[in-house]
């Protein structure tokens, strides 16, 4: 049988916790080598104690016998009262000495006492009952502490609670089931519409349409939309499958006027506006990074309108914006500007037409140097140089010219 290990221990962070009394608990995440991922919960009175233990088993590794042996990393002994503000200066150290322990000669790292150590418990699966009138505080270590840059730690981030409005099944290992009702914490929203959240002792990803603020139905981090516009590229193709939303195929260029929570941005392609998944769009002029450590989705998550049964605890829903109030607005915003594409443009009666658009486009290139009356160049003469490419004028035009040309394109 294939020996089990620790091959990944990550910091996520503290709870505090008040039952049976106030304490801390940090959270770790910690990865084995079979690719299995268990969250647990260790205080530091018992990380110390552990670490204690550790040195005994190794006391010539740990500097006992000669200090010129010492590869066990040092822990700080705890205070005889653990407070708020000590348990998160605590992290940095935590982190750095979890990345020393693994990183160990495997006669150490891969021990009885380490593995015994990190194995889940059935308190970290079930934790205590909370205290009742008062709820678990869980702080998050911020992503750039969390990967190795240790030497500040950001102020406490305390989790969002959000309210769960159906049952929701999971359809992949990295998400969970949620029933109508639950309470979850947020510990990351991403773009795409799909977060990553903490619900009891469960943790992993849901759609954001399934999830909705305790204070109202409103969302305070929305932005109100931008009809300027900003370039993005279709990156996957996409079917609408309701009515206010837009069919693409891969490559177009579009123009996003709203960056709404859920995932579904509001685009615009030419005249039509209408919603398309973010999690298939990139920007124009940014390079394409693939994310560390996120599973990517395949499918964008499902839309609030597609819910059955939903249940809110607020009396009034949402106030969402409706296709025709996103077209006009656009419309509106397009002919102040000058962009949109069936504008008229304003002529006068004593207007004469250019000689230069009457010529042909040969006429219009400059005679070279050297050339003979009868259009032959000299010998030696340099050519006029060819034509660049579309593909080139659009990577070296400005921004308005692009938004210009994508307007027209498709019309």
């Amino acid at each position: 049988m294939e020996e089990t290990y620790v091959r990944h221990v990550e910091f996520l962070g503290f709870e505090k916790r008040f039952f049976p009394s106030q304490h801390y608990v940090y959270m770790l995440m910690v990865k084995w080598n079979n690719l299995s991922e268990k969250l647990i919960y260790r205080g530091y009175p018992e990380i110390y104690t552990f670490h204690k233990s550790l040195k005994e088993m190794f006391p010539i590794e740990a500097g006992d016998i000669d200090k010129k042996d010492k590869i066990i990393p040092a822990l700080p002994a705890p205070k005889w009262l653990d407070s708020q503000k000590s348990t998160e200066t605590r992290q940095s150290t935590l982190a750095e000495y979890c990345h020393s322990l693994i990183n160990l000669p495997p006669k150490i790292s891969r021990c009885q006492l380490v593995c015994n150590f990190f194995k889940v418990r059935s308190e970290d699966e079930n934790p205590p009952a909370q205290q009742p009138f008062k709820r678990n505080e869980t702080i998050v270590m911020s992503t750039d502490n969390a990967r190795g840059s240790t030497s500040e730690i950001s102020g406490p981030i305390i989790l969002e609670s959000y309210r769960v409005i159906s049952d929701y099944s999971k359809t992949s290992k990295y998400e969970i089931n949620l029933l109508t009702g639950d309470l979850v914490e947020i510990v990351e929203k991403s773009p795409n519409g799909w977060w990553f959240c903490q619900c009891d002792t469960k943790r992993g990803w849901v759609p954001a349409s399934y999830l909705e603020p305790l204070d109202g139905p409103e969302e305070p981090e929305e932005a109100d939309p931008n009809y300027a516009g900003e370039l993005y590229i279709t990156t996957k193709a996409y079917n609408a499958e309701q009515d206010d939303e837009l069919t693409l195929e891969t490559g177009e260029t579009i123009e996003v006027i709203h960056k709404l929570l859920d995932g579904w941005w509001v685009v615009r392609k030419g005249e039509e506006t209408g919603h398309f998944p973010s999690m298939f769009l990139h920007k124009t002029g940014e390079k394409k990074e693939m994310e560390e450590n996120v599973i990517r989705r395949q499918t964008p998550p499902p839309r609030r309108s597609t819910i059955r049964n939903a249940q809110s605890i607020h009396g009034k829903g949402r106030k969402g914006i409706s296709q025709n109030t996103y077209r006009r607005n656009s419309r509106r915003f397009l002919l102040q500007k000058g962009d949109w594409p069936n504008q008229p443009r304003k002529t006068s009666n004593d207007a004469r037409q250019s000689p230069l658009q009457e010529r042909k486009n040969g006429d219009n290139l400059p005679k070279p140097a050297g050339s003979s009356p009868g259009g032959e160049l000299k010998k030696g003469a340099p050519l006029i140089p060819p034509r660049p490419t579309p593909e080139l004028i659009m990577e070296r035009c400005t921004e308005n010219t692009c938004k210009k040309v994508s307007v027209r394109k498709s019309n």
